[in-house]
């Protein structure tokens, strides 16, 4: 199905604004291992997304730098170009925790070095013919980033209204580099649906990437967390399960089971459009008293 035949979902209302890479600042000196108090598995859970997020958001970049060609909406381009540059700042960010891992002893390195084979091998670009079969394989990755965006949209929406993590102490800088990374998801969560949108919009190939896209963050997080929990040098027996989670979901130290799964029907409705969920004026409150950006912006002005 073209774009031109696809039903395109009406987005909500005056949820648009201008989408910029903001500069911020961390310190990671005084952030514990178990960053949440007395839980290593909330904690390493969470942890995951510093595995993940650098690799997936450099690749996400790359789609986007090649798809620009194809975009015909001039306001469209300039949303992909503010995506792009909000992206890239994600994965420095989340980069920079990786050191501070190792010198409380987890090396995340055999596990990053898996997730980079994922993004750059299995699927980076590949040597196809110019023509149907490249376009198909570019269609394919901008329908996947779109499945994926859904969930960290979600993810976003989750961490700015975890007040259970206040409640309980969780480190403040790690909060705020979550909370900042997922105010910039819920502030540009249509960005990567209504490019799929307006390149291809098949709502097949929406349905199958989101299968392949759920499958794998779930395969992919819960190596994740088993390679921390196995590799924590201050646990003795580091397990977990699916259990584990759903018991942090009921006490709100984590995403619940049962709200991840009604995410789903709704992305797959044909109804579906990602301002629909979340809150735009929430997000952008966040980002105009995130700790992390005023004290870029401090030292931005002390330079000059």
């Amino acid at each position: 199905m073209s774009n031109k035949q696809a039903r395109v979902p009406l987005p909500v209302t005056g949820e648009r604004v201008a989408l910029k890479a903001r500069k911020v600042s961390f310190s990671w000196e005084e952030t514990p291992l178990h960053w949440v108090p007395g839980d290593p598995f909330a904690t390493h859970t969470m942890n995951v997304l510093h595995l993940l997020l650098p690799a997936g958001e450099r690749w996400f970049v790359h789609v986007y730098r090649q798809i620009l060609p194809y975009i015909r909406d001039d306001r469209l381009r300039e949303d992909v170009l503010g995506f792009i540059g909000q992206e890239a700042v994600h994965s420095q960010a989340h980069d920079e925790v990786l050191p501070h891992l190792r010198e409380q002893g987890l090396d995340p390195t055999p596990y990053t070095a898996q997730v980079d084979w994922f993004f750059e091998k299995l699927l980076g670009d590949r040597t196809l013919p110019p023509g149907r079969a490249r376009r198909w394989w570019l269609m394919e990755r901008v329908a996947l980033i779109a499945a994926i965006e859904h969930y960290t949209a979600f993810l976003g929406d989750w961490i700015l209204n975890a007040r259970e993590l206040d409640r309980r102490g969780a480190d403040p800088t790690m909060l705020d580099l979550l909370r900042w990374h997922g105010a910039e998801e819920v502030e540009h969560r249509s960005v990567a649906f209504d490019l799929f949108m307006h390149v291809d919009g098949s709502y097949r190939r929406r349905a199958r990437t989101w299968a392949l896209a759920f499958t794998t963050l779930v395969f992919l997080w819960q190596r994740g967390i088993r390679f921390f929990l196995a590799n924590d040098p201050t646990l003795v027996e580091g397990k977990g399960g699916f259990r584990d989670f759903y018991v942090r979901g009921r006490r709100g130290v984590l995403p619940s089971t049962g709200a991840m799964l009604r995410s789903i029907p709704r992305y797959l409705s044909r109804e579906y459009h990602p301002s629909q969920e979340g809150s735009t004026e929430q997000a952008v409150a966040y980002l105009a008293s995130s700790p992390a950006a005023l004290a870029a912006l401090a030292a931005e002005k002390g330079a000059k």
